[in-house]
């Protein structure tokens, strides 16, 4: 393919994605880019990660290596972070560390605060996610999204992520998650309707401000 037609299939792939209409381009590039096109998201291959889902406790044999979190806003989209050189997309969460004394929630409200400088209500379980090739878990919550602070440097990365709001199927599409994310999917939109939160109209992703706290509710 050449540079020209790859540039005009990745911005029809992102407007698709953005749900935010035609492209219209000028040698290739959007004239009004998006954040995903300031971000370059999809620019480089996505990292696959197709583990299994499953809706329950995790095995106690299992070491918890990540919580990750599926963070509500009012509309029912959620928050999803974008690294700001390479465009890949992730959930907010991360990895325990001694200070948290094996709390899978004390992780994923620190790595919240640290990668978003978000807070979160209640949370519910979702499940967890297995690595055939290897004794781990990792875990999947949900909760409702309730304020946002100004976009810190992530302490592990040293970057500032950009932060967008997008609708769950939308936060797939910037994954690789492959055929098992379905049953997480399908876990999300329960939780969502447990805890009352709308399905969200599928619209394009918000990137939320740079320097101002934003109270979600």
């Amino acid at each position: 393919m050449s540079p020209g037609d790859a540039r005009r299939a990745l911005s029809a792939l992102r407007a698709r994605i953005n749900s935010a209409g035609p492209a219209l381009l000028e040698n290739g590039l959007p004239i009004a880019p998006t954040v995903l096109d300031r971000a370059g998201a999809l620019r480089t291959a996505r990292a696959q990660h197709h583990l299994p889902f499953h809706a329950g406790p995790a095995p106690e044999q299992l070491s918890v290596v990540q919580a990750w979190g599926w963070l509500l806003g009012p509309d029912g989209r959620v928050l999803v972070l974008l690294e700001p050189d390479t465009g890949a997309a992730c959930l907010p969460g991360g990895t325990p560390e001694p200070p948290d004394r094996g709390n899978p929630l004390v992780t994923l409200r620190r790595e919240v605060r640290e990668e978003a400088a978000a807070e979160f209500g209640e949370p519910l379980f979702l499940g967890h996610l297995t690595d055939p090739d290897e004794p781990y878990a990792r875990l999947r919550y949900a909760a409702p999204l309730i304020r946002l602070g100004p976009p810190p440097v992530d302490p592990a990365t040293g970057r500032t992520h950009l932060r967008v709001l997008a609708t769950p199927e939308q936060a797939l599409e910037l994954f690789d998650w492959g055929p098992p994310a379905a049953g997480q999917l399908a876990a999300v939109h329960q939780a969502r309707a447990q805890l009352g939160i709308p399905r969200a109209a599928r619209q394009p992703l918000t990137e939320l401000p740079d320097a101002t706290d934003l109270t979600i509710s």
